[in-house]
């Protein structure tokens, strides 16, 4: 005899929890709710491999709207997510994003400043000259301008987070169940019944959320949906180095790499050179990357890098949507009951708040309330109505 909820979410890490803090602590929604998470330990969860950080300087309205509603919650979340006198601390730092651009680049990053400030971003645009004065141990020969956030950006505890969310929902009484989700049963037409589990048990089901990450794809194909959601390794590379470096941000490079720092240390990556395929699921760390592409890389923009030892990497999990790289949210239009939350292709983490509010009005409501993701709507693939991000 299976179990009855009126919410099963399948995928435990931060949007999922999110989505199940937010509606477990929803005064108007009085439903049972479970998580499915096949990693229980989260070892190879994209949450607890996350390099953890936000940033407003977006070049869509859609996700610098997230992007706001998150940074504000995280601020909150000693106090939102404490469980009783015990505080939540994400470790929360703000320096700021600083988007480097060549003079090729330079208008089109002009463009996206003037998105941003229209949308109320704190953000600086900083010719070569100052730019140069600003960050003297930066090589900026090569650029035309770096665009600042004064505010609102920066990095946190993205595991810590997680957990946070989990022991909220749990404390709340939101079910965890440690399991892999086998089938999707249909009702009727358009109607999933019952979330079939890989231990035996099938649990019937008013509403399924797809909070799978990069497993998504596959949980949608359950109920006959394609969803254009791939696995996309990113690998994450730790180093010292005796340069002292002051007052860094995180750093967008015009190579493609990304850095920050992390205490004494930094943390530093690139795009994938090499895609994986839709089935490829490993977590090999791709250690040429570092030799052939990252440390030239960091040498050139940072001169004080060219000493510098490789301490430690990791690699994790995006789930990337290959259709325009934002996310995939609401309620699928052939199947009522089938809701969307995935395809954040590297923003999860930072829009896991937005994302878990929106989602729980959803469900209690039947609309948005506190935040508008109409824009994420599955119906936008059909129409070719992308919501485009690239930092470059």
């Amino acid at each position: 005899m299976g179990t009855n909820y009126d919410v099963v979410i399948v995928g435990g890490g931060v949007v999922g929890s999110s989505i199940a803090y937010f509606l477990s602590a929803n005064p108007d929604f009085g439903g049972k709710v479970a998580v499915i998470e096949r990693d229980p330990y989260y070892t190879a969860s994209s949450s607890s491999l996350s390099t953890s950080a936000i940033r407003q300087q977006f070049g869509t309205a859609p996700n610098i709207t997230m992007s706001k509603f998150s940074i504000d919650f995280l601020r909150q979340v000693k106090t939102r997510l404490a469980i009783g006198d015990e505080l939540a601390d994400i470790g929360l730092h703000e320096p700021g994003y600083l988007v480097l651009a060549t003079p090729e680049r330079a208008e089109a990053q002009r463009a996206k400043n003037r998105v941003q400030r229209r949308m109320g971003v704190e953000v600086e645009l900083i010719e070569q000259v100052d730019l140069a004065r600003r960050f003297p141990w930066l090589n900026t020969d090569d650029l035309a301008l770096g665009s600042l956030g004064l505010g609102s950006e920066g990095w946190f505890d993205g595991p810590g987070l997680m957990q946070a969310f989990r022991r909220k929902a749990r404390t709340q009484g939101v079910d965890y169940v440690a399991a892999t989700v086998t089938g999707l049963t249909m009702a009727s037409p358009g109607k999933v019944g019952e979330v079939v589990l890989d231990n035996g048990e099938r649990l019937a089901a008013g509403t399924v959320i797809n909070a799978a990450g990069p497993w998504s794809a596959g949980i949608a194909k359950m109920v006959g949906a394609d969803l254009p959601v791939v696995p996309s390794k990113r690998c994450v590379f730790v180093f010292e180095t005796p340069a002292r470096i002051e007052n860094c941000p995180f750093i967008f490079d015009t190579s493609g790499l990304w850095l920050r720092p992390e205490g004494q240390l930094f943390l530093c990556g690139v795009p994938p050179v090499r895609e994986n395929e839709p089935d490829d699921f490993s977590l090999d760390v791709d250690y040429e990357l570092f030799d052939d592409l990252i440390w030239p890389a960091l040498a050139h923009r940072v001169p004080g890098f060219e000493q510098l030892r490789m301490l430690r990497a990791w690699a994790g999990l995006y789930e990337y949507n290959t259709f325009d790289h934002s996310g995939i949210i609401g309620r699928h239009p052939e199947v009522s009951n089938f809701v969307l939350a995935t395809g954040f292709s590297g923003h999860g983490m930072m829009h896991a708040a937005a994302t878990g509010s929106g989602v729980s009005d959803l469900i209690a409501y039947g609309e948005y309330r506190s935040i508008d993701l109409s824009a994420f709507r599955y119906e936008r693939i059909a129409a070719n109505q992308h919501i485009e991000e690239h930092v470059y």
